[in-house]
């Protein structure tokens, strides 16, 4: 019977909401016990499967993470005993898993398993150099931050099935190799370094600005990021990479409270309340980048990006803002790599700086470019820079395609009503 008086929508909208925040626990806790990371992602899945045929009918538990633990390590244990018989090892992991299942069922012990160095441990696991630098993100997303593979396409500007392929094939090499379950040291270290450092970036980054979804932040992402982050600096205090990531992170993460306003609705830097600003993160942020200058990594990749963000946070106002000194960083940032986004956010700040004809060009110029056909931004940075030149029926028309691109609903929404007051400003001024 389904539950009285919640629509099957509202439950599934919970379990995806529950299972965003619990996946990376549950895989971490059954890659530690199975030594498998595609193994531990696929019983998982099967959990969440479980949940969705459950819920509805039952409701949601009162401990739904623990439920999907208790769940998932009944699909490990179900999964050894069928194998126990095949090797030795599967034997004595059956003979643990039956051990903790008969000492069990402390549910919320399940989720006090220290996650924090399995997490990171996982993320190298995902990120070994077998596997190539665009399979190892898009796995570690799909694992460890439980986002879709719409979402992963979004964020890496590529089609949904090329990103699915990817995944699939990075599964099997995982399965085929039998590489170790293990935070390297050394050089091994080094070596994946700059691969965990872009997952982290993109962790944030989806936390930052969710590519889809029914809200704009997800701060649990973004703290998830930045702990990772103060992590990493620590176990590699000397790469300035490490450093520069932290830095941008601190920095971003302070303007975190004045991004949205009180119904969730996103709030452009121009108009934040700086108030608001957190000062104790960007005097972090100021540490980190100093420490990653210190090491000779400023024109590092992150360095470069937390140079540009801490030109933000120790302005006073927009007007205060050193846009010159800005653009002029995008453009360090364009030399080191050849990017269409680093091109138009450098166009956001060349308009700043010398105002929107000449950001215009520059986005004119993109409009062909393959990478951002599909890229909300173009558009919607068009039809900033259309309106601040009294072009409102032009502004209008881009903002509508840039809310048709957007998968984010508050975004779409936010869009379309900026492409409203284009509409009435272009009636207002007789412009068709």
């Amino acid at each position: 019977m389904p539950v009285v008086g919640v629509t099957e929508d509202e439950v599934k909208r919970t379990i995806l909401g529950v299972w965003r925040i619990e996946q990376p626990r549950l895989i971490t806790s059954l890659s530690r016990m199975l030594r498998d990371v595609p193994l531990a992602e696929d019983l998982t899945q099967e959990a969440l499967i479980a949940a969705l045929e459950h819920w509805p009918l039952s409701g949601v538990p009162e401990k739904p993470g623990a439920w999907l633990m208790a769940t998932a390590k009944r699909r490990a244990l179900d999964h050894v005993r069928r194998n126990r018989m095949l090797t030795g090892k599967h034997g004595m992991l059956a003979h643990d898993l039956v051990r903790e299942q008969e000492t069990m069922p402390d549910f919320d012990s399940a989720l006090d398993d220290d996650i924090g160095d399995e997490l990171l441990r996982l993320i190298f696991t995902a990120c070994h150099p077998l596997l190539s630098r665009e399979a190892r993100a898009a796995l570690a997303l799909r694992m460890i931050c439980g986002l879709t593979t719409e979402e992963i396409a979004r964020a890496f500007l590529q089609a949904e099935a090329t990103i699915a392929q990817r995944i699939v094939r990075a599964k099997r090499t995982l399965s085929e190799s039998g590489l170790a379950y293990e935070t390297p040291r050394g050089a091994a270290l080094s070596e994946r370094l700059a691969s965990v450092l872009e997952v982290a970036y993109l962790i944030f980054n989806e936390g930052y600005t969710a590519a889809s979804g029914d809200e704009w932040l997800r701060p649990q992402l973004c703290n998830e990021a930045l702990r990772i982050g103060r992590v990493l600096s620590s176990i590699a205090p000397h790469e300035p990479e490490a450093h520069g990531l932290l830095a941008l992170m601190e920095f971003n993460a302070s303007r975190m409270a004045a991004r949205t306003d009180a119904a969730g609705e996103p709030i452009l830097l121009m108009d934040q309340n700086r108030a608001l600003w957190d000062r104790l993160q960007i005097r972090r942020g100021q540490l980190a980048l100093a420490r990653a200058r210190e090491l000779g990594g400023a024109g590092g990749f992150y360095a470069l990006q937390a140079a540009i963000a801490a030109c933000h946070a120790e302005a006073d106002t927009p007007d205060a803002t050193d846009w010159r000194r800005i653009a002029a960083l995008y453009g360090d940032l364009a030399a080191l790599l050849d990017s269409p986004v680093i091109e138009l956010n450098r166009a956001v700040a060349i308009g700043m700086a010398e105002g929107p004809v000449a950001a215009l060009a520059i986005v004119d110029g993109l409009a062909d470019e393959p990478a951002l056909k599909a890229y909300h931004l173009l558009p919607s940075v068009r039809g900033d820079l259309l309106h601040r030149l009294s072009r409102f029926a032009e502004a209008h028309a881009a903002f509508e395609a840039a809310a048709a691109l957007a998968g984010n609903a508050r975004e779409r929404e936010f869009l379309k009503r900026r492409a409203a007051v284009a509409a009435r400003a272009a009636q207002d001024h007789g412009q068709s």
